[in-house]
């Protein structure tokens, strides 16, 4: 068990370089400027050879570590159907189906671990979009009813003939450590159990991201952080967000809680943590998130956690 400083391999302290995220496949061609071609899901679907995904909200088949696509089928033209992009030369559209349609199919929460690096972006692009269809049938500018366009990644209004396009709505999450080098976690009103994690909060309006870190953190534990760091991003599409990892160094130790955000929040040694996990005293975020390495990254090793795919079933 590390017992200094931070002695990843090759990974310094500050180490500004990308972490190798699960969920960050670079994988797909999103082929964008296609997407205006009027035909494309029309012609897509005449194709035997195109994928096709089916999307139950945040639930897809699956078959193990590998999505399962299927061949077109006539009945595809009547659904709302999105062109995801191509991947290892196939290309890929999703079917957006009712999520509570009773089908064999695991939540991307538990999959993202599991899953081939070309069927992230697939599984990731098709999750977050297929989220904000479900919220935006209606022009948020006068109420009416809107249009898909652009192979589903527009929404028209044709009554005000404003255009709606995904949203992704900015965070930050930051590792906080001190002067001894503990690391500062907390544990969330909406936590379950004894989960603890990284501090995390959205970026507001006129803020740059280094200024939300120091926001945030001031906010929910009454720590003042200096040194902010951006160590790597990640999509996170639960319901629509980019997650943007930072560290930061506190610069005071003592923790005064926002009652309606933060339920408890102590600092750890290495030696503290790795007890914590290892009795279940403390559940740390899934190997699928970037809190995870966060965490980990401070902690200089991965953090083996008792029965955490059990935690991720239960998690669906």
């Amino acid at each position: 068990m590390p017992n200094g400083r931070h002695n990843l391999d090759g990974v310094p302290a500050a180490s500004q370089t990308r972490f190798d995220l699960v969920l960050d496949s670079r994988t797909l061609d999103r082929h964008a400027l296609r997407r205006r071609d009027p035909e494309l899901i029309a012609s897509l679907l005449a194709q035997p050879a195109t994928a096709v995904l089916d999307v139950y909200g945040d639930r897809l088949p699956n078959t193990g570590n590998r999505l399962h696509y299927r061949a077109p089928q006539a009945t595809d033209r009547d659904e709302l159907v999105v062109y995801v992009g191509e991947v290892a030369g196939r290309e890929v559209l999703a079917v957006l189906r009712d999520r509570d349609d009773e089908v064999p199919a695991d939540g991307l929460r538990f999959l993202g671990m599991r899953l081939h690096p070309d069927d992230v972006p697939i599984a990731v692009t098709a999750t977050g979009i297929g989220r904000w269809h479900a919220v935006t049938g209606f022009c948020s500018k006068c109420g009416a009813p809107t249009r898909v366009t652009e192979a589903g990644w527009v929404r028209h209004c044709d009554a005000c003939g404003r255009d709606h396009f995904p949203r992704t709505d900015p965070a930050v999450i930051m590792s906080v450590t001190d002067a001894d080098d503990r690391l500062l976690l907390g544990r969330g009103r909406n936590f379950a159990g004894n989960g603890m994690s990284v501090l995390a909060g959205f970026v507001e309006p006129g803020e740059s991201l280094e200024t939300a870190v120091a926001r945030e953190v001031m906010e929910e534990v009454g720590v003042s952080v200096t040194d902010v760091r951006f160590l790597g991003d990640q999509p996170w599409p639960f319901p629509a967000s980019l997650m943007v990892g930072f560290t930061c160094r506190a610069t005071t130790t003592g923790l005064t809680l926002d009652p309606e955000e933060i339920a408890a929040a102590r600092w750890f040694t290495r030696p503290e943590l790795a007890a914590a996990v290892a009795s279940g005293d403390v559940h740390l975020s899934p190997r699928l998130s970037i809190a995870r390495h966060l965490i980990e990254h401070w902690y200089g090793a991965p953090i083996a956690q008792p029965d955490e795919n059990a935690m991720l079933r239960q998690s669906q």
